[in-house]
């Protein structure tokens, strides 16, 4: 059975928890490895989660007052201080600022494997404008084949520990099969709640977790996890397929 954990005054979930050697920072504050600059109007989904009025993490609009992104990004964290900026290319810049007022984490979420790494939150007003719309959504159990075209937004680093930068980054990958990504991450385990994309030079890094990776304009996956070294592997994904039907018994959408 599908469980809802409700996010009150302080959203739960943990650090990017994955064992140290697969360890991204869900507080880092750069971009993407081996992306270019992005325009908000060709990804009006993308979302800059921010907390005390800095960018923590990456989410996605799912409806007009609904936010999907990765449980971790809510660890400890303040309902009061927690806004999305839409509708901005530019890093806590431009867009429109919202407040969050509530929402729901999985009942499942494990903050050491980073197992069912999602959460959605709701805001006061609408999300919704011009530059900024919902993504869609894929079928329930949806589990992206290997070498599907995937991209991802975000604005992680461009190399392990490397500097800010104020531009929403993308990066054109494809999905890596489940089978493959496990002997890559030997050590750790993807699980089926899990899809793997990217390569070597071509991935997400700090600041990235919460984002969206799409196919066209479906969201598949949600920025979870990865190796320590950015630059060396594929990126780890919570698999928006596989949760959801919880999605949809959290926010009826």
């Amino acid at each position: 059975m599908q469980r809802l954990a409700l996010l009150l005054v302080v959203l739960l979930g943990s650090a990017l928890a994955a064992p140290p050697s697969t360890r991204l920072s869900s507080r880092g504050r750069n971009r993407i490895i081996g992306g270019s600059d992005a325009d908000i109007a060709d990804y009006p989904w993308q979302l800059s989660f921010e907390y005390s009025g800095s960018h923590i993490c990456g989410a996605s609009i799912i409806s007009f007052s609904w936010a999907l992104t990765a449980a971790h990004c809510a660890d400890g964290l303040r309902l009061p201080l927690v806004y999305f900026r839409a509708g901005s290319s530019i890093r806590e810049s431009g867009g429109a600022v919202h407040k969050a007022s509530s929402g729901y984490m999985h009942g499942s979420y494990d903050s050491d494997t980073l197992d069912y790494d999602v959460a959605v939150i709701m805001v006061i007003g609408s999300l919704l404008d011009s530059n900024a719309q919902a993504v869609s959504l894929p079928s329930d159990g949806y589990d992206p084949p290997g070498g599907l075209a995937v991209t991802v937004t975000g604005w992680g680093t461009t190399y392990t520990d490397g500097p800010a930068a104020s531009t929403l980054q993308k990066v054109d990958i494809s999905i890596v099969d489940r089978s493959t990504c496990r002997s890559i991450f030997a050590n750790n385990t993807v699980t089926d709640r899990m899809v793997c994309a990217g390569e070597a030079g071509r991935s997400v890094c700090n600041g990235d977790s919460g984002g969206p990776l799409v196919s066209g304009s479906t969201q598949v996956g949600i920025v979870s996890w990865g190796n320590a070294e950015c630059e060396a592997a594929p990126g780890v994904y919570a698999s928006v397929g596989s949760l959801r039907s919880w999605i949809r018994t959290a926010t009826a959408v």
